[in-house]
C-alpha cells in the first residue's frame, strides 16, 4: 500500500461517521466519493461534528491549514486530508 492509498476500512469509518453525524438528506450509502455532502444537507455546524468524529475515530489532530469547507466537503477529500495527516506522521 502506497502512502497515498486509503486503508480498506477508511472508506467504511468516513461513511459511519457521516451516518452519525452529518445529518445527510440521503443515505450515506447512496453517496459517490466525489458528492457535495454540502448539496447533500450537511450543515457547517455538522461539518464540525464529523470533523471532530474523524479525529476521534482515526487518532488524528487536521492541521490547521486542512481546518476549510472544502476538507470536509467529500468522501474523497476526507480520505486524502486523512492521508495526509499519516503522511506526516501526525497521530
Amino acid at each position: 500500500m502506497t502512502q497515498s492509498a486509503a486503508a480498506p476500512d477508511d472508506d467504511a469509518v468516513i461513511r459511519h461517521v457521516l451516518q452519525e453525524h452529518a445529518r445527510l438528506a440521503v443515505p450515506v450509502d447512496a453517496l459517490a466519493d466525489s458528492d457535495d455532502l454540502y448539496e447533500r444537507g450537511m450543515t457547517s455546524l455538522a461539518s464540525v461534528t464529523v470533523m471532530l468524529a474523524l479525529e476521534n475515530a482515526f487518532d488524528i489532530e487536521f492541521a490547521d491549514h486542512l481546518l476549510r469547507k472544502s476538507t470536509f466537503a467529500s468522501v474523497r477529500a476526507m480520505r486524502a486530508a486523512v492521508n495526509e495527516m499519516r503522511s506526516a506522521g501526525v497521530l
